[in-house]
């Protein structure tokens, strides 16, 4: 029986694209009701599409495979967006009022409007975490209904390359698929697997990638921090090919004996392991002294990273790590001796149960961004005009099989029956597409009239800070000339 209700998410990784559909229950657990996965690391590196076509048509097959196995269409999906250009900036807006007065939710949206029309070079600001607004002497998350002569918002601004986005949504207009949302991948991961203590006490999550880790800081369950660095488990792999071998051969070694503190017992034979060929051994300790060099390196600039953020003696919930590289033996406890933080924990699994079969669910991390799409999503991604043709199509069933019975040496109608299921295929096809078109032509209408709506906005507001600052410059200079 066709599935008409659940929620489609699609993961763009380093190393493999994933695409799953679940339905929520009403205990807040997941049912998995498909899934699909293919290999993505010669079109998208870093994080980042650098092969529009081959990432197009790859998305393509994993819609059609997510399909087969729900029995139904899917109208739009939500994927991530991340890649190595991911990272915040902290900005300041400052606004002085004419009399004291009490601060409105209209002043508060102006301040973030203006935060958000600040240019960056290159660079979208995807999404925007309030720090604190201070009014007077007084730092509060919620100004709204304080007095004041003065108020300044401190933000951190969430931002990427122009590029990063533009491919993204290249690709999915490529394939013909409607995006439900585009959410920043760092914050579903963090959403799916810290708890609100966590958050509060202040932490840090490290999400250990193929190609990437991401840092994320949390303190006072705020953002504080977020960047990526261009590392990951398959900086360790290339490593390690430099014993002359494949990579896949070299991924295979380092999952089955890798180990990031490796300690051979003295006075013993050097334990060693056969490659795949069985014509060549190779010592342990030579295998694991590559690794631990690189594994080094990642946690002595994921910890320097932490120290940039200002917030390392602030963690009182430690660390947390998670992600597919984050499984190397003693990884933790590299990074329990560089930043001396004993309190680290390993997410395995997102706090909300999930329910699928045990050749689908990973416990190793490298779902927890994936799933975490799937809970994020709150819109249907059935295309509900096909489950309305259901009837149509489970009646004319029966009438073809019983025709082909009666008359099966009649070639002709044989023929008939299969031009008929094709053109009916083709007007399903057709439907479809016309209901994507449907739904994308409203997306850009309401794109449109938020941005007429905040454009509206900044008019009321008036000058910008940088429009009052020139003209506070320009003053300056001009009374300067005059007094000489």
């Amino acid at each position: 029986m066709a599935t008409t209700e659940f929620i489609a998410a699609i993961e763009l990784g380093s190393s493999k694209i994933t695409g799953v559909a679940g339905k929520k229950n009403s205990d807040g657990s997941m049912q998995i009701l498909a899934y699909a996965q293919e290999d993505s690391s010669t079109f998208i590196r870093k994080g980042v599409i650098f092969n529009l076509d081959k990432t197009a048509q790859s998305l393509t097959s994993i819609i059609n495979r997510l399909e087969g196995e729900l029995n139904n269409s899917i109208a739009k999906v939500y994927v991530g967006i991340g890649g190595q250009s991911l990272r915040t900036v902290r900005n300041v807006v400052s606004r002085d009022l004419e009399e004291e007065a009490i601060i409105s939710e209209e002043l508060v949206n102006a301040i973030g409007d203006e935060n958000i029309a600040i240019p960056v070079v290159d660079m979208d600001i995807l999404d925007v975490a309030p720090q604190e607004y201070k009014v007077g002497n007084n730092l509060q998350a919620n100004p709204i209904g304080l007095v004041g002569t003065h108020i300044e918002g401190r933000f951190l601004n969430i931002i990427a390359r122009s590029s990063v986005r533009k491919n993204l949504e290249h690709c999915f207009q490529q394939a013909k698929i409607e995006i439900a949302d585009q959410l920043i991948t760092p914050l579903v991961t963090a959403n799916a697997i810290l708890t609100e203590s966590e958050r509060r006490s202040g932490c840090a999550l490290i999400d250990f990638g193929a190609d990437t880790t991401t840092i994320s800081v949390y303190k006072n369950n705020i953002l504080r921090f977020l960047t990526v660095l261009p590392l990951g488990g398959n900086s360790i792999t290339r490593d390690i090919c430099t014993l002359q071998m494949e990579e896949e051969e070299a991924e295979r070694l380092k999952r089955t004996y890798g180990d990031a503190l490796y300690e051979e017992e003295e006075n013993e034979e050097p334990v060693t392991c056969k490659l795949d060929d069985e014509s060549r051994t190779l010592e342990l300790s030579k295998l694991n002294s590559i690794i631990e060099a690189r594994a080094e390196e990642i946690i002595t600039n994921v910890w320097n990273q932490i120290q940039i953020s200002s917030y390392e003696d602030k963690l009182l919930a430690g660390i947390i790590i998670t992600g597919g590289a984050a499984n190397l033996k003693n990884l933790d406890e590299i990074l329990r001796r560089r930043s001396k933080i004993e309190k680290i924990r390993i997410a395995k699994l997102p706090r909300n149960t999930i329910h699928a079969s045990s050749n689908v669910l990973k416990k190793d991390g490298s779902q927890n961004t994936l799933f975490g799409l799937l809970f994020e999503g709150n819109q249907n991604c059935c295309l509900m005009e096909k489950s309305y043709e259901a009837p149509v199509t489970l009646k004319a069933e029966p009438e073809v099989h019983q025709t082909v019975d009666m008359f099966e040496d009649d070639k002709e109608l044989q023929e008939q029956a299969r031009l008929a299921k094709i053109k009916k295929d083709e007007e399903e096809r057709e439907a479809r597409q016309a209901a994507r078109d449907g739904a994308k032509e409203k997306e850009r209408l309401r794109k449109l009239k938020e941005k007429e709506e905040k454009e509206k906005r900044k008019r009321e507001a008036g000058p910008s800070w940088i429009q009052r600052k020139i003209d506070s410059l320009t003053k300056e200079i001009f009374s300067d000339d005059d007094m000489k």
